[in-house]
């Protein structure tokens, strides 16, 4: 790309972007406790490929074409963003998708399950049990399957999160450090959900080698910090070993601990009424798995000073609005 001394590998244009840099001027007054609160508004990359995880499958998608794939699988929740994701894009580019998910069905498929669904995806559930002990072993199985049908297919990480997937938001991070100067903002705290790391870890990653005046925060919606201070390092070494002609950086990796609540999905009363506040005050729509509990965190460490001496705070939407609607009845109207 020019200016920044990386040659981009070749990407498929499938997210709208650029997107948005929104100030939030109510939710600053009510939250931002003299922080100017912006919202990155990647929940507009597009409709059903909304999110993030679009900008992380331009550069897999380009690669499975480019490598001779046939078939993409891969792997998550029952909600899982990603899979949702995968599927629309597989089902754009005409190649099959196979989504490995954790945990049984019950009752009618809803929100990204329901989506899955009817992109056409072919769906294999495990007992989450099974699914933790066993993930590698299930992937290298299908995999296998499609080979003996004389398919070459390619196994796409959680949440498409490794050295491959990071030029996603290594390429957004250029994007985001344009908002910044346009805004007229010359610091700034960004902060995003982790789940699978690889938005952490791309964003990381731009602000050290593109000098972004800005700190990246990740808040763990599952495991905890050390985890992600582990795989955010990973997904950039694996880039650094895919790439070898790339930069080396030491990277400055923060994770907002604390947030994750019962657990990876499950969401707290405040995380709901939290998004219902957000909706009515901005008309903007969080999820209960990852940017509702994120949004809570930041305001969280907003009120416990985390971010005195820095104006402006910017929070990146990395979308899952389908994942609200099988979690509506915990709302509480």
């Amino acid at each position: 790309m020019p200016g920044t001394g990386l040659h981009f590998p070749r990407k498929i244009d499938l997210a709208r972007t650029p997107t948005p840099l929104q100030y939030l001027e109510r939710a600053s007054a009510r939250w931002g406790r003299g922080h100017r609160l912006w919202m990155k508004r990647d929940d507009l990359t597009g409709c059903t490929l909304s999110g993030n995880k679009v900008r992380k499958l331009e550069y897999i998608a380009a690669h499975a074409q480019d490598g001779g794939y046939d078939t993409l699988i891969t792997c998550g929740g029952i909600q899982s963003n990603h899979c949702r994701a995968t599927a629309f894009v597989g089902a754009q580019l005409g190649m099959p998708v196979h989504l490995v998910l954790r945990g049984k069905a019950t009752g009618t498929a809803q929100g990204n399950l329901f989506l899955d669904h009817l992109a056409g995806a072919t769906v294999s559930h495990y007992p989450t049990a099974e699914y933790v002990k066993g993930l590698d072993s299930i992937l290298d199985h299908w995999q296998s399957h499609y080979a003996q049908q004389g398919r070459k297919a390619l196994v796409i990480p959680t949440g498409g999160s490794d050295g491959l997937g990071v030029w996603g938001y290594l390429s957004a991070a250029l994007e985001i450090a344009t908002d910044l100067h346009n805004a007229r903002i010359d610091r700034a705290h960004l902060v995003c959900a982790s789940g699978s790391g690889g938005t952490q870890a791309g964003l990381t990653l731009g602000a050290a080698l593109f000098a972004m005046p800005a700190t990246v925060w990740g808040v763990n919606v599952c495991d905890d910090e050390q985890y992600f201070l582990n795989k955010v390092a990973a997904d950039v070494a694996d880039w650094q070993a895919r790439y070898p002609a790339v930069p080396q950086t030491t990277l400055d990796i923060r994770v907002l601990d604390g947030y994750v609540g019962d657990g990876y999905g499950r969401a707290s009363a405040a995380v709901f009424d939290l998004i219902a506040q957000l909706a009515r005050l901005e008309g903007i729509v969080l999820d209960p798995v990852y940017t509702g509990k994120a949004f809570g965190g930041m305001i969280a460490e907003i009120e416990q000073g985390r971010f005195e001496g820095t104006r402006d705070i910017v929070f990146v939407h990395t979308g899952g609005i389908f994942g609200v609607f099988p979690q509506s009845g915990s709302f509480n109207w």
